[in-house]
């Protein structure tokens, strides 16, 4: 089995070390091959949603949290169940709503918010997109065992943990 690229990068930093202590490269950085990474999956699943419906991915991750709510939420809920800060949910919201992706209500037990739905089109988009971007997960995963899944998810896991304070990820 082939080593990924980063496997040995603590090895390479040792052997590369300066009088003022280990060199830095970008290329064996661990937060830099996470951001790589995660791009390449983001630009994977958003040629999709792109393709079929001109969605950034702001949009797809406030419908797929709509889709699976199944009742309205209010956007502060969107944005604690996702990575995105409330101005990025906000914009987003704005444009599934111009598109007519989303209705609004209002808040029965707080009169001064709102809560937001998919509307009947944009069920039907959520619906239309689920089974593409299965597709493109189940690409991306192809080759590799549930072991490996699990293990990457429960290293991921542990690497958030250390940087966490009681269990929460900081804010960035």
């Amino acid at each position: 089995m082939t080593r990924p690229e980063n496997a040995n990068a603590n090895k390479r930093r040792e052997k590369k070390e300066s009088e003022s202590g280990p060199t830095f490269e970008l290329q064996t950085f661990f937060p830099y091959q996470v951001r790589v990474f995660y791009s390449d999956v983001t630009n994977a699943l958003s040629a999709v949603y792109q393709r079929d419906y001109g969605m950034m991915p702001a949009e797809w991750r406030t419908m797929a949290i709509l889709g699976a709510a199944g009742t309205g939420l209010q956007a502060t809920e969107i944005v604690s169940r996702s990575s995105m800060d409330k101005v990025v949910v906000s914009r987003a919201v704005k444009r599934m709503e111009e598109r007519g992706y989303l209705k609004r209500s209002t808040h029965s037990e707080d009169g001064r918010s709102f809560l937001l739905q998919l509307s009947a089109e944009g069920r039907a988009v959520y619906e239309d997109l689920g089974p593409k971007l299965l597709a493109v997960e189940s690409r991306m995963l192809s080759g590799l065992s549930e072991d490996d899944i699990y293990g990457f998810l429960a290293i991921a896991q542990r690497i958030r943990d250390n940087l966490s304070d009681n269990g929460e990820v900081a804010d960035e």
